[in-house]
């Protein structure tokens, strides 16, 4: 009897199939766009605490309930502007760079932040805030370089998992912050004293912590974070052989990046603990793919010469607007609805809880027919937001790896679609509430929002990365969404601000919170056309695991 050919045995002498041998996880470089990403949100949350007494202050209205409308124009107009330049920031990242764009991108907040903190109407406050729309594209961005970092499905949830903590740590930090540093000489007055710029611009001081949390990720990015296009990436970077020089110099540490500067040839074997960055090709050693016809023929071509593309998917490939099908329109459709809702609730939640109660009670007619109020002030819907954040980051940490390995990615979004209606619909019924039990609700809201969200938007983000047929189609795909995503967020708080307002002056304070309930059972119907497409990961993963050569795969097929 013949023996059975060694590499067709397992370790343990058996037949079976040697279990698939994972590459790293890229939890260095993730770590590096974390830390550089953590200022947006703290800059972009902390205005919540305190952007209804920055209106009331401009005094434009004497009517209490305008106020929320003009503070979700405030928010309005930097996803407005985001949405203008959504796509363009995403272009531009394809030609340039992921990580020059995500540093232009910080930069703009930075000067964002700044010029609101300084804002002595509302005319300024809008056009800083619109500027930071303008001046950042990093949505679309950052899940394009989050996608090209993992190149195996089974790193999907951890990685993808990463940048919603990074929002939840600032959502907590954020309004900590606006709510603890807004009115300094009032709120401090040990420290600041009436007459002094502080008073003169008692929202600065906030603004001016975020600026410099945005500088400290810009020098952060600068130095550490490294470019993943597949192009781009083996450029020269000078700021990060500054930032392993300076590591270097610091006892007992060492920075290997996991690209050099200098090209392939001087990379080491063996021996790097980080998983280097997908995809690199060069008109060096591949100069059949060097050619001017775009980066997406490129990989499309190096697709199709190993068997991992046929000749279909290749033509539509090739084709810039052949990338969005049906599954991709409908997963970056319901990525705005889902914007649109969970936008209009984060905007609104701060409002709903500045509200004073009526002075003149309207007649309340159960179960529609009621308004009331709060009166919450900077402080406490502070530490409600922050706590919110607390929550988020263990929801996100915990909660959404293990539920989307069990259920996965598009079972999980559709049951979240689902459940989504019941949060709308009850929560304006938390001022009907006695006293005694209104914390209590308010933080069962929160805690219901926050696990939704932490759930939803990831298993949104790996559905719409799987469907690429290939990674730089992604950089096209990030845009367009974000560009949704943008829009819906402009729309959000403009609405709702506008709902608000027209529900307590009728005595009907929950109009826009079913209102946006409706807008949720939208989402959810679209969520059950949704297929989950068979993308480029799936296809790497069957060409690994397929003994048969694309050759022989060829002449079986040509023998049938």
């Amino acid at each position: 009897m013949r023996p059975k050919c060694p590499s067709a045995m397992s370790a343990n002498g058996s037949g079976a199939a040697p279990k698939k041998q994972l590459p790293p996880f890229p939890r260095r470089q993730l770590l590096i766009l974390a830390l550089c990403r953590i200022c947006e949100p703290v800059a972009f949350m902390s205005i919540f605490p305190y952007i209804y007494y920055m209106i009331r202050d401009f005094n434009i209205t004497n009517d209490e309930s305008q106020i929320s409308f003009y503070a979700g124009m405030v928010t309005s107009s930097f996803t407005f502007a985001e949405f203008a330049t959504s796509v363009f920031w995403g272009r531009l990242s394809d030609k340039i760079g992921r990580k020059p764009v995500l540093l232009m991108g910080l930069g703009g907040t930075g000067l964002s932040v700044l010029l609101f903190g300084f804002s002595p109407s509302l005319p300024i406050a809008l056009f800083a805030r619109a500027l930071g729309g303008f001046l950042n594209g990093n949505i679309g961005v950052l899940q394009t370089t989050v996608a090209e970092l993992v190149t195996v499905k089974e790193h999907q949830p951890r990685a993808y998992s990463v940048m919603p903590m990074v929002w939840c740590l600032g959502s907590i930090v954020g309004p900590m912050i606006g709510g603890a540093l807004a009115k300094p000489v009032e709120n401090i007055p040990s420290l600041f004293s009436p007459g002094s710029i502080w008073d003169k611009f008692p929202y600065l001081l906030p603004n001016l912590f975020s600026a410099v949390c945005v500088f400290i990720g810009v020098i952060i990015g600068l130095l550490f974070l490294e470019e993943t296009h597949q192009e781009k990436r083996w450029k020269r970077d000078r700021g990060v052989e500054l930032g392993s020089h300076l590591v270097s110099c610091i006892p007992s540490m060492k920075w290997n990046p996991a690209r050099k500067s200098k090209g392939p040839e001087e990379q080491p074997l063996l021996g790097d603990s980080e998983e280097p960055l997908p995809g690199y090709r060069t008109s060096e050693n591949s100069p059949q793919l060097a050619t001017t016809q775009g980066p997406v023929l490129q990989e499309s071509l190096s697709l199709a010469e190993n068997g991992q593309m046929d000749a279909p998917r290749l033509e539509r490939a090739t084709r810039p607007m052949g990338i969005f099908n049906q599954d991709i329109l409908l997963i970056i459709v319901t990525y705005g609805i889902l914007a649109f809702h969970t936008m209009t609730f984060d905007a609104l939640l701060p409002v709903f809880l500045s509200t004073d109660p009526p002075e003149h009670r309207i007649p309340t007619s159960l179960p529609f027919k009621f308004a009331d109020g709060f009166g919450y002030d900077t402080k406490r819907i502070g530490l409600i937001l922050s706590i919110q954040g607390v929550y988020s980051m263990g929801s996100t940490y915990f909660l959404f790896p293990a539920i989307v390995k069990r259920m996965g990615a598009l079972n999980l979004f559709r049951f979240i679609s689902m459940s989504y209606p019941l949060l709308y619909f009850a929560t304006p019924y938390l001022v009907l509430l006695p006293d005694n039990l209104r914390m209590v609700g308010i933080y069962g809201i929160v805690v219901w929002k926050c696990t939704f969200s932490t759930l939803a938007y990831p298993s949104n983000a790996i559905l719409l990365t799987n469907s690429a047929p290939t990674t730089l189609s992604l950089g096209t795909i990030n845009g367009v969404a974000a560009m949704t995503a943008s829009l819906s967020r402009a729309f959000g708080p403009a609405i709702s601000g506008m709902l608000y307002s027209m529900g307590l002056e009728s005595g009907y304070s929950g109009l826009v919170w079913w209102a946006t309930g409706l807008v949720t059972i939208a989402g959810a119907w679209i969520s059950f056309y949704i297929s989950e497409p068979r993308g480029r990961l799936d296809e790497k993963e069957d060409a690994e695991s397929d003994p048969i050569s694309p050759e022989q795969r060829a002449s079986a097929e040509a023998n049938k």
